[in-house]
């Protein structure tokens, strides 16, 4: 048996990549989109208005915060099952719930029309669409972790984290297309839901390809020997028995990283929008840039990470994550485009350090009868404390200082986090997935032995 974790030819590896990335650029699709509506569309037709403009856009932001609320459950039935079924089966599962979420919120009325049905409605779509994409990370990026050669699988594992990017351009691209081309007024009303629609479309095409690939061979034989076996187990209650530090260190690793994303991606636009009154088209062409360039960086990190290590990268990012919020927002103030594009450039060629390496790693922490469920808890349940909440609290932030140093310094927190997570943990470049499932299976045994 070679080192390789698995006797996939490269162009099988290819096609598994390809797979994964289709169904997570369609979710990140929808995922971003939604995001984007929130500050944009969402807090003036689901909401009633306030002589704040920041007011709907917190409630806003609220729904947009359920749905990673549903990402950690989604993350923990899909890692249930993809653990003792497959992770294919469960991928195309979750592409067409997210498909069907996200169709339907281009169908719903707004709150002139039906009232505070509106946003319930809204808030109920959010929270499916959540709930599949909790279960698609893990699945996504473990059906390549488990394809790859153990010397190569920062690299290959990096491009569903770089689909994600993708995503974010095409919804950035149509939003971009369809606000430029339509009045205001008309984009609120109708536009908007073109972008939702257009899904379908995405969601076919993602769906057909994941039918053309199969699990792992690593995976179909443990599945076996868990069939054959009463001593082995899965699902969430198990990795959290046999692997605390390894949920932990998954959790801290994504803190950071996480809060600066949706700070870099999210709360920018609504910087931009309040505080210096760009319009929608301009703000889209600043993250249009940005996009391109994080699907760029990402695998090249992730090729890093194979050479020196998961650990240094990750550390760098999280140094350099802690300084950015302090740079980025006068750069945005200086309302100068090409530096504003600058500044969200920089924030997500920082993020790249600590997100592209994080497939490789969190794979390599868990054995493959529990690795989706372990992956999936560490990646998801962190999503509520960081992600859900870092819009919400930067707007609750500028609100009441009126000042960007309070978020810089609450982002600075939240990288010092990941920075513990990052000196904490050991590192994992060129381990064998193998070699994993054998010590398992080591400590199986002497249970069995000392009972």
């Amino acid at each position: 048996m070679t080192a390789s974790t698995t006797t996939t030819k490269q162009g099988g590896l290819r096609r598994v990549v390809t797979a994964s990335m289709a169904g997570t650029v369609v979710e990140w699709y929808e995922f971003f989109l939604y995001a984007s509506a929130a500050t944009l569309v969402f807090n003036l037709i689901f909401f009633p208005q306030n002589d704040d403009p920041l007011v709907p856009i917190l409630a806003a932001f609220a729904t947009y915060s359920v749905g990673f609320v549903a990402r950690p459950l989604g993350g923990i039935v899909f890692g249930h099952f993809g653990d003792k079924y497959g992770r294919k089966r469960l991928l195309q599962l979750a592409i067409l719930m997210v498909g069907v979420a996200t169709f339907l919120m281009g169908c719903l009325p707004t709150f002139d029309q039906i009232g505070f049905w509106a946003p319930a409605l809204l808030v109920l779509l959010r929270f499916v669409q959540g709930f599949a994409v909790g279960g698609e990370w893990g699945g996504g990026v473990l059906l390549v972790a488990e394809h790859s050669p153990d010397r190569q699988r920062g690299f290959w594992s990096s491009f569903p984290q770089a689909a994600v990017p993708i995503g974010n351009l095409l919804a950035t691209i149509v939003l971009l297309i369809l606000s430029s081309t339509l009045p205001e007024d008309q984009f609120l009303g109708w536009g908007w839901r073109v972008a939702f629609w257009l899904s379908v479309v995405i969601v076919i095409i993602g769906y057909y390809i994941r039918t053309r690939i199969d699990d792992a061979p690593i995976f179909q034989e443990v599945k076996a020997e868990v069939a054959e076996s009463k001593a082995q187990s899965y699902g969430v209650f198990e990795v959290l028995r046999r692997y605390p530090r390894g949920v932990l260190t998954a959790m801290g690793l994504r803190f950071g990283e996480n809060i600066m994303y949706y700070l870099v991606v999210t709360f920018s636009i609504t910087y931009l929008a309040t505080q210096h009154g760009y319009d929608t088209a301009s703000i889209l062409r600043f993250m249009l840039a940005a996009h391109v360039l994080h699907m760029l960086v990402v695998p090249c990190v992730g090729y890093l990470s194979d050479r020196v290590g998961r650990r240094p990268l990750s550390g760098i990012g999280a140094v350099l994550a802690a300084g950015w919020g302090f740079v980025a927002f006068p750069m945005f103030d200086t309302e100068q485009p090409a530096i504003i594009i600058a500044a969200v450039c920089l924030g997500l060629v920082i993020h790249s350090f600590m997100y592209a390496p994080q497939p490789a790693i969190m794979a390599e922490m868990f054995p493959t009868r529990m690795r989706y469920s372990g992956v999936s808890f560490g990646y998801q349940v962190t999503s509520i404390l960081a992600g859900s909440l870092a819009p919400i609290i930067a707007v609750a932030l500028l609100s009441a200082t009126g000042s960007s140093v309070s978020i810089a310094i609450y982002l600075a927190c939240a990288a010092a986090v990941t920075l513990v997570a990052v000196l904490v943990m050991r590192e994992t470049k060129g381990t064998s997935l193998r070699a994993i499932d054998e010590e398992d299976r080591r400590r199986l045994v002497a249970e069995r032995g000392e009972a």
